[in-house]
């Protein structure tokens, strides 16, 4: 599979305001993850992950404390997930995952996106069929059998393991995520993970040229300033 898991969003940390959009998307992930599968980071991988994720982007401890004392009261608001997805300028491919609280508003919102720049928003698994739905996990390491046999131990249905500059990348399908990790953490310990996250993987990818290029800049940068979009995924080779 590559290093195609780098094709994500870029960073949004580069000024104030994205700072400020950046640290909200994680504060209402944190609440949506600490409430749908508990507060303790140690009986919540998917929390766990997130809150190490979190902290590398150099969210404050304040903003992770704030999101999790909100899931710890109980009520809060009423966040939840939606996809949307359609083809980007040029023929491009692109996934939307959001969480919201007026469905109504998120979907006028991300059509906006598509339509302001002469694209169509399509239905459900219009272009998610071309993607692979995976779990990545990226760690130091030097050594692919430990981890196969960790992970088939641990009954674990992996797509693909990497080795390269002393990094090992292990690909398992999403509905794999829990077990995956779990058998990994069983077998190594407490692992610094570069990269822990469930994400869309294009199953190829499409060069943009000529006005396609701005079109497509101004589709993220549209996209990337809806407080309820959490991720973009796209087959767009940057």
């Amino acid at each position: 599979m590559g290093r195609a898991y780098q094709n994500r969003k870029e960073s949004m940390a580069k000024t104030s305001d994205m700072k400020a959009k950046l640290y909200s998307r994680y504060g209402r992930e944190i609440y949506v993850t600490a409430k749908s599968g508990g507060v303790d980071p140690d009986g919540n991988l998917a929390l766990r992950g997130l809150i190490d994720r979190a902290k590398k982007d150099q969210v404050p401890g304040h903003v992770i404390d704030k999101a999790l004392d909100k899931a710890k009261g109980g009520g809060g608001e009423d966040y939840s997930p939606a996809r949307y997805e359609g083809y980007g300028p040029g023929g491009s491919m692109a996934i939307i995952e959001c969480l919201t609280d007026n469905p109504n508003r998120t979907f006028g919102d991300v059509r906006q996106a598509f339509t302001k720049t002469k694209c169509k928003i399509g239905t459900q698994g219009s272009v998610s069929h071309m993607f692979d739905h995976c779990a990545i996990f990226v760690f130091a390491g030097d050594d692919e059998e430990a981890v196969l046999e960790a992970l088939m131990e641990g009954d674990v249905d992996v797509t693909d393991i990497e080795l390269e500059d002393g990094k090992i990348t292990v690909f398992a399908p999403n509905t794999e995520y829990f077990k995956a990790k779990t058998a990994l953490i069983e077998r190594f310990g407490e692992i610094d993970f570069d990269v822990d996250e469930i994400q869309f993987i294009p199953q190829s990818y499409t060069t943009l040229s000529g006005d396609d290029v701005a079109l497509f800049d101004k589709f993220l940068a549209i996209l990337n300033d809806l407080d309820d979009v959490q991720q973009v995924y796209h087959n767009v080779e940057l």
